[in-house]
């Protein structure tokens, strides 16, 4: 008997980031929610269907979403992250979407449930937002594991830890599944750099260079400005993109190559998210292709988790 291919919904879906890693390791794709146009024009140029839905996740009739196996979603992290405000589920315009997430879990009550947070979500406001979360999925029959998994250790050079949540309504197959070990797979950040660079992205014609030419710059060096100083990311790799790449100033990390000292290019922190060069990247603002970027996951380590989550469905 042949086995029925896993579905997924894919909410908070960005630019598909989760979705590439689910499909990769053998699910099907069935409706996909993000309330961001620009993303939509990037998800749309690079998946058949569905295409995005880019209405108010609010808006969206939950008894049209097609059935599914599986609910993924990297739901907004600003209101628990450390680099923000913390406001958390004070937060009334990105914190209470979870409560949304609980609606759909609700009505369509899927086989497993897949959630992408900051590292900060367990710890914010001294552990009562986690509870908060955790306390709703199990008074709907969820099984819940854990863990915090960094980038770093999955092969992409880019230090970037993120919690997952992984929660199954049959408590036997929560009790099988165990989150992937990390690889510890060394990847050198300079071999997913372009070989050639539009010279927009050089600094030596622009106001900040009149500072950075000052300090001494290494070619196995990621850098980034921190308001009046150079900061040097010690561990040798890319710091945690951040969606904020995109609201301009100085956030893209620096480096420098043959030709001089730059900011990253977009493709670039794409491939350190782990997106294949295959996947394309449209005419937009750069603003928009960084914060994208910044806000995606890691695609390599959400394959490897579902990869574990298929195991344990068969």
């Amino acid at each position: 008997m042949e086995r029925k291919t896993p579905t997924i919904c894919d909410l908070f879906a960005g630019i598909g980031g989760i979705r590439i890693g689910f499909e990769k390791a053998g699910f099907r794709t069935v409706y996909a929610n993000d309330f961001d146009k620009h993303c939509k024009i990037t998800y749309d140029m690079n998946f058949e269907d569905p295409k995005l839905d880019a209405n108010d996740i609010w808006n969206v009739n939950i008894e049209k979403i097609p059935k599914f196996d599986v609910l993924v979603a990297g739901f907004p992290c600003q209101p628990f992250s450390i680099a923000g405000e913390q406001k958390g589920f004070k937060d009334k315009k990105n914190g209470n979407l979870f409560y949304r997430i609980m609606d759909i879990v609700k009505m369509k009550k899927p086989k497993v449930i897949f959630l992408e947070n900051v590292k900060n979500l367990k710890s914010h406001d001294h552990g009562r937002t986690f509870k908060i979360i955790t306390d709703l999925l199990e008074k709907e029959g969820y099984c819940l594991k854990y863990a915090v998994l960094n980038a770093l250790d999955f092969g992409l050079p880019q230090n970037r830890e993120r919690i997952y949540i992984v929660g199954f309504k049959d408590k036997k197959k929560c009790d099988k599944f165990e989150f992937p070990k990390p690889k510890y797979i060394k990847v050198n950040f300079r071999k997913m750099l372009d070989k050639r660079v539009d010279d927009k992205y050089y600094y030596e014609e622009k106001p900040l260079f009149k500072k950075l030419k000052n300090y001494k710059f290494s070619y196995n060096t990621v850098y980034q400005w921190r308001r009046n100083y150079l900061r040097e990311n010690q561990k040798g790799v890319v710091p945690t993109l951040t969606a904020n790449m995109g609201s301009g100033g100085h956030n893209v990390p620096i480096i420098k190559d043959k030709k001089g000292i730059r900011k990253l290019t977009p493709r670039e922190c794409f491939r350190l998210q782990g997106f294949p060069d295959s996947y394309k990247l449209p005419n937009i603002a750069d603003s928009h292709l960084y914060h994208q970027a910044g806000n995606t996951v890691p695609v390599n380590v959400v394959y490897e988790i579902a990869k574990k989550i298929k195991e344990v469905l068969q």
